[in-house]
C-alpha cells in the first residue's frame, strides 16, 4: 500500500502554484459546461418542468462522491487522484483500469464539448461546418493546456468567471420576471398548465433526465486532481469541495427551474438531435436586444472553459500512469514549467480525432454523451468503493474532514449510479451506445493490465 511520502515522490516535479480560488473556478469550470447549457436540453425532453427533480437526485449522487473524493484528497494529495485512491485501497486492477477509463471519458467528453461548441458557432455562421469549429477549438485548448499550470488556471479562472456571472445574472433576471419584480410577471403557469402537468413523461422520464443530469455534474472531481498542484492542499482542497457541491447545485436546479418556467418545455426539450442551447432559446423569447447572441456568446465560454479542463485532467492522468509504471515513461515527463508536455499532446490528439466525429452524424454529441458517461460513473463508483475501503485503514477521528452520512451516502449513491447503468444498456434509442462501447473497452483494458503484471510480476 502506497501511504502519503511515496506518491509524492513518485509524482514529484508537479508545480503547486494553483491557489485556492482558482482550484474552485477550475472545478466550476469542470462541471458548468454543455452538460447544463446543451445536455439540459436532452434532459428536459426526458422529463419537462421534472428536470427540476432529476437534477436534484443527481446532486445527491455528486454529493456523495465529493465528500468521498474530499477526505481521501486531503490524506493523499496526487495529479492520479482516484486512480492512486483506487490502486491503494483496492487493487492495483482498479487504479489501472480507472485512470484510463478516466483519461477515455474526459477525451470523449472534451470532443462533445468540441462538438457543441460547434453547433453554438452555428447562431452567428450558419454555413460553415460545425466539424470545423470543433476541431479548431480543440485544438487552442491543447494549446493552452501546453504552458505553465499557472498560466492553465489562470486562463481557467476567467473563463469560468464569464460563466458563472452569466449565471448569477441569468437566475436573477429569471426570477423577476416570473414574478413580476420591475416587470409584468410571466408567473409559473409552464411548470404546472401545459399539457401533461409538471411530470408530464412519469417517473420513467424523470429517471432518463437523471442519466443526463450525472454527465452534467461530471468534472466536478478535477478539484482532487489538482490536489497535486496545490498550495496548502490539506486546507484549500476539502474548503474548495464543500462550496463546490452548494454552488453547483443551486446554479443547476435554480437555472433550469427558470429554463422550464419561463419557456414551454415542449420548446426547449431535444429528444436526440440538439441543435441549440435552451438558455439561449429562453433569451430568444424575452425581447431583449441582442441578448441571445450575448447568451450564445456564454454558453460558447463555458463549452471552452469546460474543454480547457478536461485536457488537463486528460494530461495528469497519463502523467499519473507513466509515473506508476501504468504508461510509456516518456508521457511522465515534465518541462521546466511542470507541464506534462508528451501527455497533453497525446491527448490533444485523441480529442482531435473524436472531435471530427461530429462530420460523420449530426447525432455526435448523444453518441460521445453516453461513452463519456459510462466512463464517469464506473469512475465515480470506484471512488466511493475506495472511500469505503480508505475509512477501514484511516479512522474517523484521525481525519482533518469528515464526510456526513458515512456509509449510507456511499451505498445509496452506488445504487443509484448501477441503477443508471442499467438503464442506459436497456435504452435502444441512444443510451446503449455506451455499453457497446463501454465494456468491451473494461475488457481490453482488463487484458491489458494482465499482460502488464505477466511481464511485472513483482510489483503486481
Amino acid at each position: 500500500m502506497a501511504n502519503q511520502s511515496e506518491i509524492a515522490e513518485r509524482e514529484h516535479g508537479l508545480q503547486q502554484s494553483l491557489s485556492r480560488r482558482q482550484i474552485v473556478m477550475i472545478g466550476l469550470g469542470g462541471a458548468i459546461g454543455t452538460g447544463l447549457f446543451a445536455g439540459s436540453s436532452l434532459a428536459i425532453g426526458y422529463a419537462g418542468p421534472a428536470v427540476i427533480v432529476s437534477y436534484a437526485i443527481a446532486a445527491v449522487i455528486a454529493a456523495a462522491m465529493v465528500f468521498s473524493l474530499s477526505e481521501m484528497a486531503v490524506v493523499h494529495p496526487s495529479a492520479g487522484s482516484f486512480g492512486v485512491y483506487a490502486e491503494t485501497y483496492l487493487n492495483r486492477w482498479s487504479g489501472f483500469v480507472v485512470r484510463y477509463t478516466y483519461w477515455m471519458a474526459q477525451v470523449i467528453a472534451v470532443g462533445g464539448e468540441a462538438t457543441a461548441a460547434g453547433v453554438y458557432m452555428t447562431f452567428w455562421f450558419p454555413h460553415i461546418p460545425v466539424w470545423i469549429w470543433s476541431v479548431s477549438f480543440a485544438m487552442i485548448v491543447v494549446y493552452f493546456n501546453a504552458r505553465s499550470v499557472k498560466n492553465f488556471g489562470t486562463i481557467e479562472y476567467w473563463l469560468a468567471l464569464i460563466k458563472v456571472s452569466a449565471i448569477v445574472i441569468f437566475i436573477i433576471l429569471g426570477f423577476a420576471t416570473i414574478f413580476g419584480i420591475g416587470m409584468p410577471a410571466t408567473g409559473l403557469h409552464n411548470l404546472t398548465g401545459l399539457p401533461g402537468g409538471f411530470m408530464p413523461m412519469g417517473f420513467g422520464g424523470v429517471w432518463m433526465a437523471v442519466v443526463v443530469g450525472i454527465f452534467s455534474f461530471s468534472g466536478i472531481e478535477v478539484i482532487a486532481v489538482t490536489s497535486g498542484e496545490t498550495a496548502n492542499p490539506e486546507k484549500a482542497i476539502p474548503a474548495a469541495l464543500r462550496t463546490m457541491a452548494i454552488r453547483l447545485f443551486l446554479f443547476y436546479v435554480l437555472a433550469l427551474t427558470i429554463v422550464v418556467a419561463f419557456v414551454p418545455w415542449t420548446e426547449t426539450g431535444a429528444t436526440s438531435i440538439i441543435t441549440a442551447s435552451p438558455f439561449v432559446k429562453v433569451f430568444e423569447h424575452s425581447g431583449i436586444m441582442h441578448a441571445a447572441g450575448i447568451m450564445n456568446f456564454v454558453v460558447l465560454s463555458a463549452a471552452l472553459s469546460s474543454m480547457n479542463t478536461n485536457v488537463y485532467l486528460c494530461s495528469r492522468m497519463l502523467f499519473s500512469l507513466s509515473r506508476d509504471g501504468f504508461a510509456p515513461r516518456l508521457l511522465g515527463k515534465l518541462t521546466r514549467s511542470g507541464t506534462p508536455m508528451v501527455a497533453t499532446l497525446l491527448s490533444g490528439g485523441a480529442i482531435l480525432c473524436v472531435s471530427a466525429v461530429s462530420k460523420l452524424t449530426p447525432k455526435a454529441y448523444t453518441y460521445l454523451f453516453g461513452i463519456a458517461l459510462f466512463g464517469a460513473i464506473v469512475v465515480w463508483m470506484i471512488v466511493m468503493c475506495s472511500h469505503i475501503a480508505f475509512r477501514r485503514v484511516n479512522p474517523p477521528e484521525t481525519l482533518p474532514v469528515r464526510m456526513p452520512l458515512f456509509p449510507y451516502l456511499q451505498i445509496i449513491g452506488l445504487c443509484l449510479l448501477a441503477a443508471i447503468l442499467v438503464t442506459m444498456g436497456l435504452d435502444d434509442t441512444a443510451w446503449n451506445v455506451s455499453w457497446l462501447v463501454g465494456v468491451p473497452w473494461l475488457l481490453l483494458l482488463s487484458l491489458a493490465y494482465w499482460l502488464w503484471r505477466r511481464r511485472q510480476p513483482g510489483r503486481a
